[in-house]
């Protein structure tokens, strides 16, 4: 059976997914992950380059993928000690399993010429990322509903669910996040909290340091007895206790400024954020 290779330009289809015991699973395919060479990584070998950038598979898999030619440079196998050059292309070969995410469906619930509303499900990433790339909101919305080209306008973490804008152009997507940047829109959280959340409205600043490589953040609270700078970005979140039956809270939750994972790490208000 011959095999077909997959690039980014094949769009996710219908036939794709398999919906097995509440999730949504995709098929397994071959996938040629393609890049070219910036300017920092030209001057490395073929091996240091995928080991330092891409750290997700230990260094002998490079070293065997190169040899064997699982990855390939314009076109061609070249040898571990393959110094790399400004632009060339870079493609890797991989045979992918995508993991699953819970079958809900992503509602329309608004569909213009110019902006999509969708309601995204908790589990499922907005776009393509790590290891999904069919499992996400706009692969989703392409093979379902034939909707593409989409721009999201804003995010939301993959285990969050709520209100998702995607533009329908490039152009009206940049006018959405012009306004953001504005501060012309707002965004509310709900958030269930283990204990019982203080009743005054809590205000918090933090730094959050958001590690991209691994998809985690830390958080670090200034001290004015050292003048050692912190780490990441400056983070205010007000939150403002919904309602309590003694055991859980609910928070309402809205971000002052726009931090990835900054609603879910600010957790020293009175009780840990489990699902905002």
């Amino acid at each position: 059976m011959e095999i077909v290779w997959q690039t980014p330009a094949n769009p996710p289809e219908r036939h794709d997914f398999i919906f097995v015991n509440g999730r949504r699973h995709v098929r397994p395919y071959y996938f040629e992950f393609i890049s070219h060479v910036k300017n920092r990584w030209a001057g490395k070998t073929i091996v240091d380059l995928f080991a330092e950038e891409f750290k997700g598979r230990p260094y002998d898999y490079y070293v065997s993928s190169v040899k064997c030619g699982r990855i390939q440079v314009d076109g061609q196998i070249v040898p571990v000690s393959y110094i790399v050059q400004s632009s060339q292309k870079i493609s890797h070969f991989v045979h992918r399993h995508e993991p699953p995410v819970m079958a809900l469906d992503v509602s329309i619930l608004q569909k213009e010429l110019d902006v999509l509303t969708v309601c995204k499900p908790a589990s499922v990433p907005v776009h393509p990322c790590g290891q999904y790339r069919k499992n996400t909101v706009v692969g989703i919305l392409q093979a379902e509903h034939g909707l593409a080209p989409l721009f999201p306008v804003h995010r939301l973490d993959r285990l969050v669910s709520g209100l998702l804008i995607l533009a329908r152009s490039a152009s009206k997507a940049d006018l959405f996040r012009q306004q953001i940047e504005a501060g012309m829109v707002q965004k509310q959280y709900i958030a269930k909290v283990i204990g019982i959340f203080p009743e005054d409205e809590q205000v918090v600043n933090v730094n959050v340091n958001y590690n991209a490589r691994e998809g985690r953040s830390t958080v670090e609270v200034g001290n004015s007895c050292h003048n050692t700078p912190l780490k990441g970005k400056v983070a205010c979140t007000k939150f403002t206790r919904v309602n309590t039956n003694g055991t859980h809270s609910l928070v309402l939750c809205e971000p002052i400024t726009g931090r990835t994972h900054q609603v879910r790490k600010f957790t020293g208000c009175g009780g840990n954020i489990m699902s905002p």
